[in-house]
């Protein structure tokens, strides 16, 4: 009796200092972990890394070198979303992120789409032809800093209702987020300020915001996606329009292909150089964030449009 008295007496303390411990340890696996975030593509993954810093924890959805419009979700990535704190997306961007975050994650997502103003649309050329459904409103709102420091401010305030010990880390975040994108707006309106021709001819429909944040006008070869074919009509009205208008350079991007737009550059004598979306990054991408490749953008309009 003594000894199984002395056994419990031990067990119990044993237990008390265990859960003590365990206590603390799930206390700081918790601290560690901080929030847990499953962003839809680059743009957003980047924000949140920003704005969370080091208290949460970001992955993304697609995967470094993929094109995102077209992208699909493994059953892995369809139960990260079930399990994230936080589905950081684009509606109306992936339809496959659409319908798991739908499916999955209710209430537990930010939309980017409520917070970052999306008043351009993109109506094709020839308007009423069969192909008029490929308008729509454009997304690629984060090529404007200034839009993309809105959500950023946006999701910081997100970020604080989920974690309020953490909130004002997060808006503190996103206060020096936003002066780092208010200086490369800057950057930007002072390199873009004295170009040569202000038509931004590009192979798809990608930079509308970035065109009319800074004084140019986008001409894109195909529609929202990068994936849709022009017809030869179209590819040829394009090169008239290069030639006409004295454009020097046809721009393609770094995750499709650049036919399209060397198709257009060969017809008309046009050069090309690449203007990265940033919807993702790749080994051969001109930078390592969004702010190095918004810079490595200006060098390339400012060589192609030309400005001075």
């Amino acid at each position: 009796m003594k000894n199984s008295g002395t056994r419990r007496i031990l067990a119990a303390t044993a237990s008390a200092a265990l859960l003590a411990a365990g206590s603390t340890g799930c206390d700081s696996a918790a601290e560690a972990a901080g929030v847990t975030i499953q962003a839809s593509f680059y743009p957003l993954q980047w924000i949140s890394e920003q704005v969370g810093g080091d208290i949460v924890e970001v992955s993304s959805l697609t995967p470094p070198g993929a094109e995102p419009h077209d992208l699909e979700l493994s059953p892995r990535n369809v139960a990260a979303v079930a399990e994230a704190d936080l589905v950081v997306y684009l509606s109306d961007f992936q339809p496959a992120v659409d319908e798991a975050v739908e499916q999955q994650a209710g209430s537990l997502a930010f939309d980017a789409a409520e917070h970052a103003d999306l008043d351009l649309t993109y109506t094709p050329i020839e308007e009423g032809e069969e192909n008029a459904e490929e308008g729509g409103t454009d997304p690629h709102f984060w090529l404007d800093p200034a839009r993309l420091a809105d959500v950023a401010d946006a999701l910081a305030d997100r970020l604080g209702e989920i974690d309020s010990d953490n909130a004002s880390t997060f808006a503190e975040n996103a206060a020096s987020l936003r002066t780092q994108l208010d200086e490369l707006d800057a950057e930007l309106r002072d390199g873009l300020a004295n170009c040569e021709n202000e038509n931004l001819v590009t192979s798809h429909n990608a930079f509308g915001y970035l065109a009319n944040a800074y004084g140019l006008t986008q001409v894109g070869i195909t529609g929202l996606t990068p994936e849709e074919e022009p017809a030869a009509a179209d590819l040829a009205d394009i090169a008239s329009f290069v030639r006409d208008n004295n454009v020097q350079t046809i721009y393609f991007e770094t995750l499709v292909s650049p036919a399209i737009a060397e198709t257009v550059a060969s017809e008309s004598g046009a050069d090309t150089a690449v203007l990265d979306p940033i919807e993702g990054l790749t080994d051969e991408s001109d930078g390592s964030d969004y702010l190095e490749l918004m810079r490595s953008n200006l060098e390339a309009l400012r060589a192609g449009q030309p400005c001075s």
